[in-house]
This record gives structure tokens, sequence and C-alpha cells, in this order.
């Protein structure tokens, strides 16, 4: 059995396009299968209904409490001690490659996998200052989940598309991000990572610095929380881990003088997002999983 979780909030063309493409690659595979779009609002479902007459997907009426919050309801409810079952993650502002699905199933043949990521993939053109982050940022993750997965260490998965096995996980703390939360229950427990790396998720990216700012500050907060609820949590993504791995990188990323420039400013946006994530968690604002305290408009690509 597979089964597709989309989480989503209010984009019901862009969630339509993501469960569509997931239905068709699903259509192929020889096992039973089934789709489960979680938004807290009702009128999504409808469209959701309307637009795909497919028994087998299904609207589940988000409580609207966060992403993790209502992953935790769907696991609980998925569970059962049948390994061979697979579950995916993904969002509906984002949609996979064609080939997603069978590359992160063939991986779990090695019954030693207990998590598969796929690779994020910026639909976001790299003329822009923003866009030209989101290329060189993304490239800098597939550098070092790439070389991880050969080491066969441990390393955080992405939040817009990945996969577990069943009948191991079936609840996580939500005060993290779900997607270096789950990873790391699964490798406490003997199961490896592994990274799929031909298995594109796409993505749109913020395209201002409000949105921008909101949304890496939120994942910083979210990843700095793991050292709180695990002290022994081997971290992937911090400060430190950015300018170790990612420092040569990007000076070498850049094309002409134009992305240089950028790639100067993009050190200085990440190292005042870094500040200002640590001062509000030393305030006591900790990460806040609600579907969406503060909304970036500029990430949705359709609605």
């Amino acid at each position: 059995m597979i089964t597709v979780i989309i989480t989503s909030y209010k984009e019901p063309k862009a969630t339509v396009r993501a469960a569509s493409i997931f239905l068709e690659q699903l259509k192929k595979q020889k096992q039973k299968f089934k789709i489960i779009v979680a938004d807290p609002f009702p009128e999504v479902g409808e469209y959701l209904k309307k637009e795909i007459k497919d028994k087998n997907v299904e609207f589940f009426l988000d409580p609207g409490e966060g992403k993790s919050y209502v992953l935790n309801i769907l696991l609980q409810e998925l569970y059962h001690n049948n390994k061979e079952d697979i579950i995916f993650f993904s969002d509906g502002d984002v949609y996979v490659s064609e080939n997603s699905v069978s590359e992160i199933m063939k991986l779990f043949n090695d019954r030693e996998i207990g998590c598969v990521t796929a690779k994020p993939v910026s639909t976001d053109s790299r003329n822009t200052k923003y866009g030209y982050w989101s290329h060189l940022l993304f490239s800098g993750i597939d550098k070092v989940r790439k070389k991880l997965s050969h080491e066969k260490f441990f390393f955080e998965c992405s939040g817009y598309f990945f996969a577990i096995r069943n009948g191991v996980v079936n609840e996580f703390p939500i005060e993290a991000s779900e997607d270096a939360v789950i990873p790391y229950l699964f490798w406490k427990k003997g199961f490896k990572i592994a990274y799929a790396d031909k298995a594109l998720v796409y993505v749109k990216n913020p395209a201002n610095w409000k949105d921008w700012k909101i949304q890496k500050i939120r994942n910083i907060k979210g990843h700095e929380n793991l050292s709180r609820i695990f002290k022994d949590i081997p971290r992937t993504k911090t400060f430190f881990n950015e300018i170790k791995e990612g420092f040569l990188f990007s000076l070498f990323f850049s094309r002409n003088l134009k992305e240089a420039l950028w790639t100067i400013e993009l050190y200085f946006a990440r190292l005042y997002i870094y500040i200002k994530a640590f001062i509000d968690l030393k305030r006591k604002k900790s990460y806040s999983d609600g579907w969406r305290v503060e909304e970036t408009e500029s990430t949705k690509p359709m609605d």
C-alpha cells in the first residue's frame, strides 16, 4: 500500500495539480494506493472533488493547528505493522517530477532504509536576486545530501517531498520541523536515510525580502528546536555547517559579477536571519507550526 499525504493551505488549483501528478504515477504502480489531501478550508475539498473524480483521492479537514499536528493525526490513523507499506509526504504548493514515485520506491527495496528524501528544484528565474538565491541554496543542499547519503550518515529530509516506511513511527514532537524529527526517529531505530536525487520536487520560492525573511527564520527556529528536544541529534542544518560546507561552494557558483554580488548579499542575509532567529528563541518566541502564522504570498504558485 502506498499513501500520499498532501498538506495544503487555501491553494486549490496548485493542490489539484499536485494531487493529479501523484495520481498518474500511482496508477502505474502495482500496489494499492491512496492520496489524502489535508487542508483547513472545506472549499479546497469541494474543489478537489469537483476536479478529480477518483475514489483513491480523499480530503481530510485539517483542524488548523499546524502541519505537524495534522501529520500526527494521520500517521496514527494509518499506522500498522506492515513495513512494506510506504507513506509519502508533500505540500499542495509544490509538484513532483513524473518519475518521482518510482525513483523513491526503488530505494525502499533496501529494507534497511527507513526514509527517502527527494531533490528540491527551484522554479524561480536565476536572473532575479531571490531566484538566484534559491538556486544557490538548493544546489548547496543537493551537494551535502549526496555526500551524507553516500557516506551513510544521518541527514534531514526535505519537507517538500519525502517518504517513510509505515510501522515504525506513529507520532513525533510538533515543536520542531517534521522533515528533521521524523528521519531522526527512524535513525534512532537503526534505519538508514537515503537521497533520491532523480526524484524532483519543484518549488516556488519567496520573491521579496519580507517573505524570504519570514520563511527562513521560521525554518531556522524549527531546526534549532531539535537540539532542545533531542540532545544527541546529529545536526546538518546549522549556521556553522553552512559556513563549512557552503562558503567555497557558493563562491564558485556565480557565473558573472551580478551573481557574485548577489552571493555576497546572501551571506549578510543569512547572518541576519540566524541572529534574528536566535534572539527570538532567547526571548521565548519559539517556533510556531500554525498554518500559517505569517503567510508568504509570493510562494503561492497558482492561486
